[in-house]
């Protein structure tokens, strides 16, 4: 297959995204040379920073839409969805590599990052978490690969690869689910830390329930940049579909947080002035609220316009809470032990270099690969 003419290897927004990687790149450096303490604003009491709650926990949350969209598709055969699902798997690959490459410097030790692979630690929820993401990036990595096999000309391999793409579905949805969730359970062994505003024994299912919100939002989001910019052509009826299903699950999301708050926690707690309390109030009007209100008005679901703001809140949202669990849930504990934490220029512009690596793959594949002959 020839590359796609219609879209320009180089544009304006292309360079700038590169400028941004050579920076990165050079901000990575300086870190496996120099080590974390001399890169980041990380300390005893903030151990995990930016990277890990942005690039990491954000970025996974990002890719939720690859299993939702590929169990739609090949599983309950919703075939309105199939312009999407390459894309939607892409995405989640590009989420998952983004996420390793972040923790990779994000670590101690970034050249033990395989060490989990064969020292299993069974007792361990990181280990757990480890090996989720091993998986799953091969599973997602093997749903790829028929983009790839066509643009080849790989007929036998493509071919082989569809025989098995159902069963490669499946375990993928259960990798995604256990994964999004184990994530969460991460910051179960930390109750005396963490606020509880966020502090609960059902965090699994809020990361799991808050993540399927940000897969749908990001697919949608995603979707409707790359038919403006990359002539992906896309009936609008699947944006109206996705924006169904996410107030759906907001609502749930909304119920899950509201129990917390009045069973775990406490209502006076989210107003009482502190930084967790207006971080929490943050969170919930920006990412839950304001989304379900908006996407309650049958005039907002069915406006593209309206929809692709409201999708960057979602996304918005997510981020926050994901930020607000690794950070902001644990200010008046760490606070009070002498500890603070803000990220580094250099922090944040290493997360902008590696977010700008998979846009502009993404990009690269929308080129130079059947990516939207769905």
């Amino acid at each position: 297959m020839e590359s796609n003419p219609n879209i320009k290897t180089w544009t304006p927004a292309t360079i700038v995204m590169v400028a941004l990687i050579i920076a990165g790149s050079v901000v990575a450096l300086y870190r496996m040379i120099n080590g974390l303490g001399a890169a980041t604003n990380l300390n005893d009491g903030y151990p995990w920073g930016f990277w890990l709650g942005l690039d990491v926990l954000g970025g996974i949350a990002m890719a939720a839409g690859g299993f939702i969209i590929a169990c739609a598709v090949y599983l309950f055969n919703w075939k309105k969805y199939r312009p999407i699902v390459r894309p939607a798997i892409l995405t989640a690959l590009l989420g998952y590599l983004m996420a390793v490459v972040a923790l990779f410097f994000d670590i101690g030790h970034p050249f033990r990052l395989w060490h989990p692979g064969i020292m299993w630690q069974y007792h361990s929820v990181m280990w757990v978490v480890a090996m989720h993401v091993i998986f799953y990036t091969t599973t997602l990595g093997l749903e790829f690969s028929p983009m790839l096999f066509e643009r080849l000309g790989w007929e036998k391999a493509r071919r082989a690869v569809g025989k098995i793409m159902v069963g490669a579905v499946i375990f993928g949805v259960m990798l995604s689910t256990l994964h999004q969730s184990s994530l969460g359970a991460v910051f179960l062994i930390a109750p005396s830390k963490m606020s509880p505003l966020w502090w609960d024994t059902k965090l699994p299912f809020h990361f799991l329930v808050s993540a399927v919100a940000m897969g749908l939002a990001m697919v949608s989001f995603e979707t409707m940049l790359s038919k403006k910019f990359l002539h992906h052509e896309v009936d609008d009826e699947i944006f109206f579909g996705l924006a169904r299903g996410l107030l759906i699950v907001l609502s749930f999301y909304l119920l899950l947080k509201l129990y917390q708050l009045f069973t775990v926690a406490s209502p006076a707690m989210a107003v009482d002035g502190s930084v967790e309390g207006n971080m929490y109030l943050l969170e919930m009007v920006l990412g839950v609220i304001l989304p379900i209100v908006l996407l309650s008005m049958k005039q907002v679901r069915a406006n593209v316009n309206m929809l692709f703001a409201v999708n960057m809140v979602v996304i918005a949202g997510v981020l926050l809470n994901r930020m607000n669990v690794c950070l902001f849930s644990m200010e008046q504990y760490n606070s009070w032990r002498g500890f603070t934490y803000a990220p580094s220029w250099m922090e944040f512009l290493l997360s902008l270099g590696v977010i700008s690596v998979g846009v502009f793959l993404y990009k690269m594949s929308a080129k130079h690969l059947p990516l939207f002959s769905h």
